[in-house]
């Protein structure tokens, strides 16, 4: 089945451009751990997801690139054109003169309603040109005025127009540091409505990618485009296709569809995190060999102590015992509780590898049965050049600190009415903002009472 990426923004269509360009890169490589007819069956499985095959022999990208201004549009087509692997389609992007001003309330109350009509019509079109329609990828940032704004009344248009497919909305959490001076009202205006029209929301903070940029990928002046890249491969690393471990022979057909399944068994609890092992420059993959039971070590000890990479694990988090029902405020402390995973494994000897450590019932929340709890999916098909890597999806309680500092600080400015009339001009009310208080104030609830 098909995906049908919409990427929405500056930030959403340069990690769009990027994952592209990894998936098509990865398909294009020979990674000689398989058999011909497994690589065959998985680069056809990869093309009907995210490619379409025209006359040309040129894969073009499902996809729908909307923004406010022209610039970064126009530099994706041309990349993706001059690369010669792929391109995106001619017809298939939305680009005005002027940006949204990093105003939310402008991309949702103005933009939006002024040219639905126009973006919905090219994602109609794209959704037509799939055999099967499997659902749809938005990717966005939280802290801008188009990808947030735009990117919550686009994603809210998908849900209307159809009503029956997945929609998983990709976010980028901004700078703690801060990017924008009102990012934070952004966020929790972008996070609600997406709570109310999304099926599930799978987070990338800017804070942790710059960290694996530094301390594991060695570079030394970080761009954004280093951090997208490194998005792109973690992206690809769930999406490529991968077997439902015991599913029989065939890729899972709907891999949206077998997310959601597998990590949102409850419409409360709709936030994803993903963690990816190892992660190296190239250069230096020659010279690392990995076990299966090390990574696995590895990244089961950074879902629990919620770590997000493979350096700087608090190894001193442990689970409760299992059968002590201990009630959720006394938990050890700094422990990362599950309410479901995904691992999703890639290369050599998948086959064989105990994958007993993740079944642990003393993970989980205690209403969910640890072995719906826990999925698997395999490929001995390498990705992106590594003999063996692992991806994690969870839905876990890893993101109540940043979600709870983002309210805080923007109740702190809405309280004293700072730059509220910046949104009130645009058509938002107080009583929104209230609104959206109220919804992530019972995320943040129920993520903590796990």
């Amino acid at each position: 089945m098909s995906i049908v990426t919409v990427q929405l923004g500056q930030c959403g269509n340069q990690i769009g451009h990027e994952v592209f360009s990894a998936l098509c890169s990865d398909i294009r490589g020979t990674h000689g751990l398989c058999s011909k007819n497994e690589n065959q069956s998985y680069h056809d499985s990869c093309k009907e997801r995210f490619f379409c095959q025209e006359e040309s022999a040129v894969p073009v990208a499902r996809a729908v690139l909307v923004d406010m201004e022209p610039k970064v549009i126009s530099q994706a087509l041309a990349t993706a054109a001059s690369s010669g692997h792929w391109r995106y389609s001619s017809h298939s992007h939305f680009c005005q003169k002027q940006g949204s001003g990093n105003n939310w309330a402008n991309g949702y109350c103005v933009h939006g309603p002024r040219h639905k009509e126009a973006i919905m019509d090219l994602v109609q079109r794209e959704a037509e040109r799939c055999d099967r329609l499997g659902g749809f990828l938005t990717v966005m940032s939280m802290a801008g005025g188009t990808g947030s704004g735009l990117g919550a009344f686009v994603t809210q248009c998908l849900r209307d127009a159809f009503p029956s497919s997945f929609i998983l909305n990709h976010i980028i959490w901004p700078y703690g540091t801060g990017e924008v001076i009102v990012q934070n009202y952004n966020s929790v205006l972008t996070l609600s409505h997406l709570y109310h029209s999304s099926d599930a929301l799978l987070v990338h903070e800017n804070d942790v990618i710059h960290k694996i940029c530094a301390q594991l990928m060695n570079i030394k002046q970080i761009s954004f485009r280093d951090v997208n890249q490194v998005i792109a491969h973690q992206l690809g690393s769930v999406f490529q296709p991968a077997r439902p471990a015991g599913g029989g022979s065939g890729y899972s057909r709907n891999p949206l569809g077998d997310l959601m399944e597998t990590l949102v068994p409850h419409p409360e609890f709709r936030m994803l995190g993903l963690r990816n092992i190892p992660q190296m420059p190239e250069s230096s993959l020659p010279y690392s060999t990995f076990s299966w039971p090390g990574l696995l070590k590895h990244l089961r000890q950074m879902l629990i102590a919620n770590a997000q990479m493979e350096e700087g694990i608090d190894w001193q988090v442990r689970p409760p015992h299992a059968g002590s029902s201990i009630p959720s405020t006394n938990k050890p402390l700094h422990f990362n509780t599950s309410i479901a995973n995904l691992l999703v494994l890639r290369g050599k000897d998948v086959h064989s590898v105990d994958l007993g450590s993740f079944q642990d019932p003393s993970l989980y929340t205690s209403w969910l049965n640890p072995q719906e709890a826990f999925n698997a999916w395999k490929t001995p098909r390498a990705f992106n050049k590594y003999e063996k890597s692992a991806a994690l999806v969870s839905n876990s309680q890893f993101l109540l600190k940043p979600l709870d500092s983002i309210v805080g600080k923007a109740w702190n400015m809405f309280a004293s009415k700072a730059y509220l009339h910046q949104y009130t001009k645009f058509g938002i009310q107080e009583e929104d903002f209230l609104d959206c208080f109220t919804t992530l104030e019972q995320v943040i609830s129920s993520y903590t009472n796990l």
